[in-house]
């Protein structure tokens, strides 16, 4: 699936067509339900293929049964990275305390599992059936909602017309931007930047993380099994944005380079790594907050919805949640409002209380000042008895399995 524009036949008897922006998480997800209950489905993806690669993501509580569901978890288990221990350092190299990643993330050992970004997308549209259509090396331009129909101008200017257009285009959704208005209304920003990217496991790392905390900054190194490849990651704290540099590829990796001027531990190989690294991610820590998920016959899902930031460790189950639960609420409901308006029903809630975790999230993952730091070191410190007394990650705990799916096999069984 690499050609310009690669596709696989639809079904022509279907006669409820609908367009999905995005090929990442819930974009598949959602495609894959669709698909199921009768729907024409077409997925636009501005990349030349679906993306591979990327860091590990956890698929937790609720999450895992969709992936049940669909039949992919026991493939899944196959690419399990089992991190054992994330290990905390100072700057000058010692090591503050050496945690199971369960006691910070609300997993469940031996249940739950984390997975390279990649081996989900891979699974997610290898069970996807020949009748969805792929546009690889596309885009949406622009969308006109006439009542009964969208119709859609892609980049390359050819159109089409859907009954419905759904949005998984991701924080800085395109789909979001044309029917809602611009991102900067629904963008909260938590003060974080962060750079990813891949060097040489020149620590030999398995199956685990080492990071490192000044006050406002954190430095991580991530081997996801045995690998020859780690995965680098810098955060950082910022008062605003750094729109600017985001016009300029170079002016963000000397903004990183310059953050990190100076500091201990692993830092010069690191930012090494980073200005010369071909696979640089570089984003803002934000969410996305809206009054309303659609509008007319487009609905938006996953980031693009209700973005609840890496620091949440949520994303990817959530969207892997609102995609099935959107796809058979419009199966399952007469029209698509009063489908639109129980999608949001069931998963606002849900969605809201992965984003109320991000604060914790942030204060393990990212002390921002000095008195943070060390509440965050004492806390390590007293971690063993935490997870004895169930105290630690509980809110994560909550969050993950904060949603009961709906037996759809019955409601739909008496439509």
């Amino acid at each position: 699936m690499t050609a310009s524009h690669s596709s696989r036949s639809a079904q022509p008897s279907r006669d409820r067509k609908v367009l999905i922006s995005g090929a990442s998480i819930a974009g598949p997800t959602l495609a894959y339900w669709l698909d199921k209950y009768g729907f024409d489905v077409t997925i636009v993806e501005r990349s030349s293929e679906v993306r591979g690669g990327g860091y590990p993501i956890d698929i937790r509580g609720t999450a895992r049964e969709v992936t049940e569901r669909m039949g992919i978890f026991d493939e899944l288990t196959k690419s399990h990275v089992d991190t054992q221990t994330i290990e905390f350092f100072d700057q000058t190299g010692k090591e503050v305390a050496v945690i199971r990643p369960e006691a910070i993330t609300g997993g469940v050992e031996g249940r739950d599992i984390e997975v390279p970004r990649g081996a989900l997308a891979t699974a997610l549209v290898s069970a996807m059936p020949d009748s969805v259509t792929f546009l690889f090396n596309e885009s949406v331009k622009t969308l006109a909602d006439t009542g009964d129909k969208v119709q859609v101008t892609f980049g390359s200017d050819r159109a089409a017309e859907y009954d419905f257009v759904f949005g998984a285009d991701g924080l800085h959704s395109t789909t979001r931007a044309l029917i809602f208005g611009p991102e900067s209304q629904f963008h909260h920003y938590i003060g974080f930047c962060f750079a990813g990217f891949s060097l040489p496991n020149f620590l030999g790392l398995e199956h685990g993380v080492q990071m490192c905390n000044l006050p406002g900054k954190a430095m991580a190194v991530m081997a996801a099994g045995k690998s020859d490849t780690l995965h680098g990651l810098l955060t950082f704290a910022r008062d605003t944005p750094p729109f600017d540099e985001y016009r300029e590829p170079q002016a963000l990796r000397q903004l990183v380079a310059g953050t990190f001027d100076g500091v201990g531990w692993y830092a010069p190989r690191l930012v090494e790594a980073m200005t010369t690294a071909d696979d640089l991610f570089f984003d803002v820590v934000s969410q996305i907050k809206m009054p309303a998920w659609s509008k007319g016959r487009v609905a938006l899902l996953g980031d693009a919805a209700h973005a609840t930031s890496f620091m949440s460790g949520q994303g990817s189950s959530v969207a892997l949640v609102g995609a099935y639960i959107l796809a058979c609420e419009l199966a399952a409901k007469p029209t698509h409002e009063e489908a639109f308006a129980a999608y949001e029903a069931l998963v606002r809630p849900f969605a809201a209380m992965n984003q109320s975790i991000v604060r914790d999230g942030q204060r393990m993952v990212a002390p921002r000042d000095s008195g943070q730091l060390r509440l965050r070191n004492t806390l390590l410190k007293l971690m063993p008895l935490l997870v004895k007394t169930g105290v630690a990650a509980r809110a994560g705990r909550r969050a993950n399995t904060g949603i009961a799916l709906p037996d759809y096999d019955a409601v739909l069984a008496k439509a």
